[in-house]
């Protein structure tokens, strides 16, 4: 897959620079970049701006466009032997989900468990994530009522998100599991039915709720530091 983006390819060429397997520019770019791009010694190529531009898509590339492979899924086993898992039920915008990814991985979150799609479209999340995506081990399940069966079954305690909540529930220490549902219709009767306790955020002010990956930070956050 291609990404695009100066900050993006920034981080891969600092912390993933084995994953690149060509490299285009379509601009003159800062001399030490530039030789740090040659020493890996793989494909290098200039490109004028409408083959850049067509690469991403009508994106704004800002010059810098890396082919890397795709990342492939953890096994959703794999998350179960973790402490905090995050599971994204139905959300579909790629733009939420990077954000998630990257909130998740600065926060502390050790697995997310996307739900509700057979396939990701990964170049748009992770640059959505800044890079995040590339070091945040995820999985993908279609069924949510499967992974919170699951992970009940593995011990952890199960957290929903509801508006209609009043009153937020604490966290207990262990192993425990944040459900965000989808942008319109949030977690269905059925997950909210599985969940251990509900949480909430209060609002001052009468408006529509937080977008999906404001809320979930700010949740992330206060489950992990105990603002509840």
């Amino acid at each position: 897959m291609v990404v695009y983006g100066k900050r993006i390819a920034e981080y891969i060429l600092l912390r993933h620079s084995d994953k690149i397997t060509q490299i285009y520019l379509a601009k003159e770019i800062d001399k030490k970049q530039f030789n740090a791009f040659v020493k890996l010694n793989i494909p290098l190529f200039r490109v004028d701006s409408k083959k850049a531009q067509a690469m991403a898509k009508g994106g704004n590339h800002q010059g810098y466009l890396l082919e890397i492979p795709s990342i492939v899924p953890l096994e959703f086993s794999t998350l179960k032997a973790m402490e905090f898992v995050l599971v994204l039920c139905g959300i579909s915008d790629v733009g939420n989900i990077g954000a998630l990814f990257r909130s998740a991985y600065v926060l502390g979150v050790d697995g997310i468990v996307i739900c509700g799609m057979k396939e990701l479209k990964q170049e748009g999340a992770l640059r959505a994530s800044a890079g995040a995506m590339l070091d945040m081990p995820f999985a993908l399940v279609y069924n949510a009522l499967d992974v919170a069966n699951e992970l009940k079954f593995a011990g952890f305690k199960l957290y929903g998100t509801d508006l209609e909540c009043k009153d937020s529930a604490v966290i207990t220490k262990g192993k425990k599991a944040l459900f965000l549902g989808s942008e319109g219709g949030g977690l269905s009767s059925k997950i909210l039915k599985k969940m251990d306790a509900n949480l909430t955020i209060s609002q001052k002010r009468d408006f529509d709720s937080l977008n999906v990956s404001t809320a979930g930070a700010i949740l992330i956050d206060r489950m992990i530091n105990g603002r509840f």
